[in-house]
């Protein structure tokens, strides 16, 4: 039996308090292919009540038990994998392979370096006469958002669990199934009732009465930074503490002795990944002016082999966007590029041709884009690409930095340590250089509006732990 219309609280999957459903749209199709059920304040006491009365014995635990806890959770989680990746296919559009070797494969990746990293963690030292000692926070509300659906869910939960913490998860009801299956592996693992609880529902039913609840103690949410000012304002009259994973308008510098065909094609297959749906998706290339032409042309070439399609068929690179909200949404900025005079190098409003139905959106590059184009500072999140060129490298500097979001950047060259001196430069949480294979033990967070707090691994733990000095120890 599908448990797609129930919540799961206190160990067991539950009926909601009050019956009301949603439908789950496929993005291909733009039909329903399930329906959830939506939560609402009840829901919310029903779950912070498991999660108080699991706390006092769950955070005595030792490190050994929740070890063993984590280990369990990753081969259950082992054991689900493909179910994921077809509900993950489902209900956002990845392409069946993508969503097999990078939307599944993440949530493996976070819970299994968390648990390295728990492995290594100290939560107690002494300082003289003073022992420190790190305990979990308390009860934890988790909002995650339907983009990386297990990517943000594994690197909530998996932290919170090594914390000690107990736990409210509320995946977004737009990409909602891959939440359901998480909970069941929670459950197959055997996490003790009222450690971990989930309950399906929308901002103001759910996340917004999270927020504001007092019997949780802390917020951590990822999605967007409209959505996250309000988490936070519903928060501040309990001073809970909320840690937030928000947008992001990453630049991409490629400098001057940059491998320029490489680095573009690179900073393309970038941008466009899981369909331009990234928070941290390089969406601002900056390159030299006099190399731009030629960085259009390897651009426009490398966009158009991104082939969109169905995202069960054989080849296809790009699915659709997630909803027709974000379709509609892509196309309004895509034509304002145009209204305000960038150049459109390839793709453009509307479907690919040959396409009448699902969200699918015409890769796209812009050149000639200045920085004060709305598509050069509004987070899209497409596949759309917005090259600028730059006159210096203190222009170059200057132009990435002009933004309210500092999540990630992108630096390109083959002198390392020139590429480490502009980075030191950037005010982002995270800068790659050479686009780097992925390090799920580097912290993951951003500066401004980007939000605040960090993810991944032990800076995942420390964000649920608060610091106590016990002090006299040993004197």
């Amino acid at each position: 039996m599908s448990n797609h219309r129930k919540f799961y609280v206190n160990g067991a999957w539950v009926d909601p308090v009050t019956p009301r459903a949603l439908d789950v749209i496929n993005p291909a199709t733009e039909e329903p292919f399930t329906a959830i059920s939506v939560g609402s304040a009840a829901d919310v006491d029903r779950a912070v009540a498991a999660a108080r009365a699991a706390f006092p014995r769950y955070s005595q635990t030792t490190k050994a038990e929740r070890i063993a806890l984590l280990k369990r959770i990753v081969a259950c989680y082992r054991a689900r994998m493909e179910d994921i990746a077809q509900a993950v296919s489902a209900e956002m559009g990845a392409p069946i392979a993508m969503a097999r070797d990078s939307q599944a494969a993440a949530g493996l990746a976070h819970l299994e370096s968390t648990l390295k990293a728990l492995e290594d963690f100290a939560f107690e030292e002494e300082r003289g006469t003073t022992r420190i000692a790190r305990e979990g926070i308390g009860v934890v509300g988790l909002i995650t958002p339907w983009n990386w659906p297990l990517n943000q869910i594994a690197s909530k939960v998996a932290p919170a669990i090594a914390a000690g913490c107990t736990m409210i998860l509320k995946p977004s009801e737009v990409a909602p199934v891959t939440g359901v299956i998480f909970s069941e592996v929670m459950h197959e693992a055997g996490v003790p009732a009222g450690v971990y609880n989930m309950i399906n529902g929308d901002g103001p039913s759910v996340g917004a009465v999270m927020s504001a609840h007092p019997g949780i103690d802390m917020m951590s949410f990822t999605g967007s930074t409209r959505a996250g000012i309000l988490v936070a304002k519903a928060a501040a009259d309990t001073v809970k503490r909320v840690a937030q994973e928000l947008g992001g308008k990453s630049p991409n510098i490629i400098l001057r002795d940059a491998d320029l065909a490489w680095s573009v094609r690179k900073g393309v297959q970038a941008c466009f990944n899981n369909s331009g749906q990234s928070c941290n998706a390089p969406t601002r290339m900056l390159v030299p002016r006099d190399m731009q032409a030629d960085a259009l042309a390897v651009a426009k070439q490398t966009a158009e082999t991104h082939k969109v399609g169905d995202p069960k068929a054989e080849g296809t690179i790009l699915g659709p966007v997630v909803s027709e909200a974000q379709f509609n949404k892509i196309q309004a900025l895509i034509e304002s590029g145009i209204k305000e005079g960038a150049t459109l190098v390839t793709g453009g409003t509307g479907r690919p041709e040959g396409m009448n139905r699902g969200y699918y959106v015409r890769p796209t590059v812009f050149g000639d884009v200045r920085p004060d184009m709305t598509i050069a500072r509004e987070e899209i999140f497409g596949p759309v690409l917005s090259i600028m060129p730059y006159d210096s490298e203190e222009q170059a500097i200057e132009i990435a930095n002009d933004t309210v979001y500092g999540l990630s950047a992108n630096v390109e060259s083959k002198d390392v340590e020139h590429a480490r001196r502009v980075a030191r430069q950037l005010r982002a949480g995270q800068v790659k250089i050479n686009y780097p294979a992925w390090d799920t033990f580097a912290p993951f967070g951003g500066y401004k509006q980007s939000g605040n707090g960090r993810e991944y691994a032990d800076w995942g733990i420390h964000d649920f732990l608060e610091v106590k000095a016990i002090i006299g120890y040993g004197a």
